[in-house]
């Protein structure tokens, strides 16, 4: 089982990784060797697929695997032409055995909703078979094709892949997969492939994607079930990995044992460790105000960059407390991040100067606090030219949500690290960065949320409780639900769920303006998502 972190595109690093791998396995006396889907160009490519040198790019890398699978059979996701009627692409497994193509699995069922859109590309297979190797009828699958059989996923494609190969009665199943991670999910695929199994009598394996590529994080975790279901074999969470499944050997049961939080916090770290690793960048920087937002992406930064590489920005106006100036000074000498203040008071004035005689006569509003915002992303933007550094957002999902945020201040960046989590589980993840000491200050985590633009301001002034944000939120955004079921499940009054929503529509065009976020939700802003901005619906 080759759990490999490729890089989209990278189609000469990607093919090292994977003779690599092919040697190991062949050093260990393995039959076969397993990949992902689409592990030559890594997934998901998107319009790449539209160049035609892309693919003949990938034909090319198969060549030197067919070359390098002597005495081993090596079964690898790629895409290639189509010479039939229909869209010109497959998303294809190829089967190879020493030195020969024994032949081809084309995925057959193409998924079009939330990140993905295979459909724009790929031409379905059409059947499905078995390989002889070795002696087995092996049934070979792609990602979306087992989980129909499932159940998990409101799915109404018009055949199921796994009861067309009950005639074949196969030996055992393989599985290349590149299954995103959402918060919650990971044991949901030894699910999918125990009733597979069940279905079919005979053991399944799924190998998964590991690594981040642009939104998606892959965890990795492929999955060893035997013909009854039972989870023999787990890969690791969150990072590359090779493992040895032996079908004869008389392996115990293993327990999926993981921690919701730890799972959590461990996909932000790999997605930013991967956006900076696979474009070559080293060093970040953020606006770090002493709130509980900037420094859990803080925190999240300095594991994946390490604290040396993250420079925290303190940008102090007539507002901002003490309290915060000292907590985000404590918190970059936990991480051992170099820190930084620049007061935005003397710019702050100069444009309230300098826009006096348009502004004369209209009373102080939100305009005032905006240009503070504005005034720090003009700083860190600033910053990120001269020095090479990329700006790391720090708002999160909630506020996103609501528009909660300042375009071109707040929301600038290169990177939303948690623009897909939820502001209650902000909270939880810094807790949990505090299980064992203070590295979060503990005062940060118990002040009441606040953007400090104007006297003892407090989110709450705005915005109802952020438990009853975010249970809104998940139900609309990701659950669908409409805003009467929505009080009528929470006991939230009707009004205050109908006012949440027409924010979510109204803040629609910033979102399309914010930088791209981690996804770890079943539904993030980001991708997956498709609101109009102009609609007369909400």
């Amino acid at each position: 089982m080759a759990q490999l972190d490729p890089t989209i595109g990278d189609l000469e690093g990607n093919t090292k990784k994977i003779l690599k791998a092919i040697e190991r396995a062949r050093g260990q006396n393995a039959d076969v060797v397993l990949f992902s889907e689409l592990t030559i160009c890594g997934y998901a490519p998107g319009d790449l697929l539209l160049h035609d040198d892309f693919i003949k790019a990938n034909e090319d890398a198969l060549s030197q695997i067919v070359r390098a699978s002597s005495n081993i059979c090596v079964i690898v996701g790629l895409v290639r032409h189509n010479p039939g009627k229909g869209k010109s692409l497959y998303n294809s497994a190829a089967v190879i055995s020493d030195g020969q193509i024994l032949g081809y699995y084309n995925k057959c069922l193409l998924p079009t909703y939330n990140v993905f859109d295979e459909r724009r590309y790929f031409e379905p297979g059409r059947e499905v078979k078995t390989f002889e190797i070795k002696g087995k009828q092996v049934g070979i699958i792609i990602c979306e094709d087992i989980w129909q059989h499932s159940g998990v996923v409101d799915t109404r494609y018009a055949h199921d892949p796994v009861i067309d190969l009950l005639e074949h009665k196969p030996d055992i199943l393989l599985n290349l997969s590149a299954s995103p991670y959402q918060f919650d999910k990971p044991d949901v695929r030894v699910s999918v492939c125990a009733k597979a199994a069940r279905t079919l009598k005979c053991p399944v394996l799924l190998c998964c994607q590991a690594g981040a590529n642009d939104d998606l994080i892959f965890d990795g975790y492929s999955v060893a079930v035997d013909d009854h279901g039972n989870l023999r074999q787990l890969g690791k969470g969150f990072e590359a990995d090779l493992f040895t499944v032996d079908l004869d050997a008389p392996i115990c049961n293993v327990p999926f044992q993981y921690d919701p939080m730890k799972d959590l916090y461990r996909a932000l770290v790999l997605g930013v460790k991967d956006y900076f690793g696979k474009q070559g960048f080293t060093k970040a920087l953020l606006g770090l105000s002493g709130g509980i937002d900037s420094a859990l992406v803080a925190c999240i930064a300095a594991d994946a960059l390490g604290g040396e590489n993250v420079t925290g920005i303190s940008m102090p106006s007539c507002y901002s407390s003490e309290g915060s100036i000292s907590d985000a000074k404590a918190l970059a000498d936990n991480l051992g991040m170099p820190f930084e203040k620049i007061s935005i008071e003397g710019p702050f004035e100069d444009y309230l100067k300098l826009l006096h005689p348009y502004f004369e006569g209209k009373p102080v509003d939100v305009t005032e606090e905006n240009l503070q915002a504005r005034i720090r992303g003009i700083i860190l933007m600033g910053l990120s030219n001269k020095l090479g550094h990329i700006v790391l957002s720090t708002g999160n999902k909630s506020e996103m949500g609501l528009g909660y945020s300042t375009l071109y201040g707040d929301m600038c960046g290169g990177l939303g690290v948690i623009a897909d989590v939820l502001k209650t589980q902000v909270y939880d993840l810094s807790r949990w960065i505090n299980r064992d000491k203070e590295v979060i200050p503990w005062s940060t985590i118990e002040k009441p949320p606040s953007a400090e633009l104007r006297p003892d301001q407090k989110d709450l002034d705005s915005l109802p409780d952020y438990g009853i944000v975010d249970k809104v939120l998940k139900a609309y955004v990701e659950d669908h639900l409409a805003p009467k079921d929505i009080a009528n499940q929470f006991h939230i009054a009707l009004d205050v769920v109908e006012d949440l929503v027409r924010r979510i529509h109204s803040a629609e065009y910033k979102r399309r303006q914010a930088p791209p976020c981690i996804r770890v939700s079943k539904v993030a802003f980001s991708v997956g998502r498709r609101f109009p901005i102009v609609q007369g619906w909400m």
